[in-house]
């Protein structure tokens, strides 16, 4: 341990009177220390208690894609910044350039890059860019943008309009407007008794288009697979569906890959699952696996022309991401993407990620309040019920619980929470693509003993 960190104590008293943390109720830090993780290698993480966890949530929020202690990755990182850390994104980089090139040759149909620094500002852009087009192109009509329920684009105030988890919004208003709500797509909530569900649910976009009027309907911003929504993978036929509705009425498709992003699916992007060709796909966390900050908007060539009309002044994306000129962002991600490929990780993902899906699925014979398993590679959700024929919800203190017990037995997984009114109950697990069998076999037995101690 470094000097600067020898004397722990003094470090978990600075962060108690000063740090302000994410996602965090601090009333409960003034009798319990705040937890300081303090050491990563591989798929674990110690803290400052000397306590150490299997880490099923890739740093708690899904992004370490490739584990913990990446020597290669803080080289890359290391070398560029001495050689050139930063200048404004109006002039390009070394690692900018290569990576954009890397990248959209995993994209088929893509052309552009435009980098910034957080998932929200990624998102934020795109909703920038189509209120552009509708201004210069549509005389201000097809300016809305449609969200989907259960959906997540972000924190900022933008994007918190097109928030889909209204626990996460309630406090923020007023929004700006023209965003507008379309039905989930989860099938076991569903809410029509009907067969061929996916396009079903796909056809109730299309009630909304119609509802507010295709002309006025600029853009649908869609996750591949719902993440902190409660991990919704999309029913068959939903997405063929979709790309139909968006075509006839001329509606611009976003995908928001911040979650599933870089090999989470098992395919480079969700989106590729299934298939979509959107216009716009955005992404963060696992893009350099949380090594630097860095995301970006990647779209098409049809959609960069729009901004270069020389005889307007103003019709270049008159924008700027400032740390999105910062070269460390696209030097860790050159690096990341080159281990995913090099150690087979995609490959990995959709073996482990089946491994995972078993081994919770078994689990639901000796456990009644599993209500279903569902994911993508390693992206899943356990949905947890008070009752397998009603479907009533397990209580969200239960679920938190469960989350509890699992970490006592050392293993950090997460769930929903705070965000969807009496549907905070799904556990969910994104480990490393990194993770072996034995690991995702101690995962699920931490889970196993835990809903033993909560649920009997």
């Amino acid at each position: 341990m470094s000097s600067r960190a020898n004397d722990l104590t003094h470090i978990t008293e600075a962060d108690r009177a000063h740090v302000w943390h994410h996602l965090l109720q601090h009333k409960a830090l003034e009798t319990t220390d705040p937890r300081i993780i303090v050491k990563g290698k591989g798929m674990r993480v110690w803290d400052q208690a000397g306590r150490e966890f299997l880490d099923a949530v890739s740093g708690g929020v899904w992004t370490v894609n490739v584990g913990y202690g990446r020597e290669s990755i803080a080289n890359a990182v290391r070398d560029q910044l001495i050689e050139m850390n930063y200048f404004a994104q109006s002039a390009g980089s070394i690692p900018g350039s290569l990576f954009a090139q890397k990248l959209i040759e995993k994209m088929p149909g893509m052309s552009r890059v435009y980098y910034a620094n957080s998932g929200s500002e990624a998102n934020e852009k795109v909703f920038k860019m189509v209120r552009q087009i509708s201004a210069r192109f549509h005389n201000g009509g097809k300016s809305k943008i449609l969200y989907r329920e259960r959906d997540y684009h972000g924190t900022t105030l933008g994007v918190l309009a097109s928030c889909g988890q209204p626990q996460r919004a309630v406090q923020y208003g007023p929004f700006p407007e023209g965003f507008v709500e379309v039905p989930h797509c989860l099938e076991y909530r569903k809410q029509w008794d009907v067969e061929d569900y996916g396009r079903h649910a796909a056809d109730a976009i299309e009630e909304v288009i119609l509802r507010e009027g295709p002309e006025t309907v600029g853009l649908l911003c869609l996750e591949p697979v719902t993440a902190g929504g409660g991990v919704i993978v999309p029913p068959a036929g939903y997405w063929d569906r979709v790309q139909e509705i968006c075509a006839k009425y001329d509606v611009l498709l976003h995908i928001d890959e911040v979650v599933c992003g870089m090999g989470r699916t098992g395919e480079w992007f969700g989106y590729q699952n299934y298939g979509i060709k959107p216009d716009f796909v955005t992404m963060a966390k696992g893009l350099a696996s949380g090594y630097a900050a860095i995301s970006a908007l990647v779209t098409t060539e049809e959609i960069f022309e729009k901004f270069k009309d020389p005889t307007d002044p103003l019709s270049y994306f008159r924008d700027i991401s400032t740390f999105g000129g910062c070269a460390a962002g696209p030097a860790a991600a050159l690096e990341n993407l080159r281990i995913i490929e090099d150690e087979g990780l995609l490959e990995n993902t959709k073996a482990m990620g089946a491994r995972l899906v078993a081994n919770l699925e078994a689990l639901m014979g000796k456990h009644a309040v599993i209500g279903e398993v569902r994911g993508a590679g390693l992206f899943v959700g356990a949905e947890l019920v008070a009752d397998r024929v009603t479907k009533e919800p397990a209580a969200e203190a239960l679920v938190q619980r469960v989350v509890a017990e699992t970490a006592a037995r050392g293993v950090m997984i997460g769930a929903t929470n705070r965000s969807l009114p009496g549907f905070n109950n799904t556990l969910c697990f994104s480990p490393a693509l990194i993770v072996t069998a034995d690991e995702i076999d101690e995962i699920t037995a931490a889970v196993d003993g835990a809903l033993t101690a909560v649920f009997g």
